[in-house]
This record gives C-alpha cells, sequence and structure tokens, in this order.
C-alpha cells in the first residue's frame, strides 16, 4: 500500500475518534450535575477545543493530503477512505445534535451550540472531495521517443 492509502486510514481513524469524543461529552452533559462535588466546575469549551484539535483537524488535514497525493492517477479505494471519513463525521455530527435538547442551560455554550453544524458542514466536502477520486481516471504517462 502506497502512503496516501495509509494516510487515508489514520484519517478514517481520527475521525471516528472525533466522533466518539464529542458524543463522550455530549452524553455527560446530558446526565452531569449542574454543581459539582468538591468545587470542580466543568467547562466543555476547552474540552471541545481540544478535541477539534485533537481529532478532527488532523483527520481533515489528513484527507486532504491523501486526496492531493492521489488526484493524479485517482484511485476508488482511497475515494472510498475520504468518502467513509466525511460519513463518519455527518453521521457523528448529526447524532451528536440531537443531544443538544436536553443539554443542561449551564452547559450550552457556545462552542457546544456550534460545533455539531460546523463540522457538518466540514464533512461536506470531505465527502465530495472523495468522490472526485472515484471519478478520476489516470493519466497514460508520456512515451520518450528519443
Amino acid at each position: 500500500m502506497g502512503i496516501e492509502k495509509w494516510i487515508a486510514a489514520a484519517s478514517i481513524g481520527l475521525f471516528a475518534m472525533f466522533v466518539a469524543e464529542m458524543v463522550s461529552i455530549y452524553s455527560y452533559m446530558q446526565q452531569a450535575p449542574e454543581d459539582m462535588e468538591f468545587g470542580i466546575i466543568f467547562e466543555p469549551d476547552p474540552k471541545i477545543l481540544q478535541f477539534i484539535s485533537i481529532g478532527a483537524a488532523p483527520a481533515s488535514i489528513m484527507a486532504a493530503v491523501s486526496f492531493i497525493l492521489s488526484k493524479r492517477y485517482g484511485s476508488r479505494q482511497i475515494g472510498f477512505m475520504i468518502m467513509t471519513g466525511g460519513s463518519i463525521l455527518l453521521a457523528g455530527m448529526a447524532y451528536c445534535s440531537t443531544y443538544q435538547e436536553g443539554i443542561h442551560s449551564v452547559y450550552l455554550t457556545t462552542a457546544t451550540e456550534i460545533a455539531p453544524p460546523l463540522f457538518m458542514i466540514v464533512a461536506v466536502p470531505v465527502i465530495i472531495f472523495g468522490a472526485i477520486l472515484l471519478r478520476t481516471k489516470p493519466h497514460k504517462p508520456k512515451r520518450d521517443y528519443v
């Protein structure tokens, strides 16, 4: 396997990890008490930004790098892998947006309200770029006549 396939596989893993982290924090915010014991206060904004910087941003960059490396010759396998990563992100963020109604008002911040729709929007171009790879035909190499 070429390096672009490994990068696309890592991208899928990071997209899945980001979705799992977001689902877990949104589930926690539904069930967590508003005032914690021992003076510990839970703030969702730093955690969400941490999850974005650990999961979604590198996954998007890896999907883009994989696309750039394979766009010249086209690859159905890499196209499907990039589309799978985008689909995981889209489905996971759609699922996170269903948690919005049950979150305590203490935890409703800008990051908790904006993150799921933002990453659903990010997932669409990822899927489109994966589909572009499915349609790309490999270029024929030039012949040297001399």
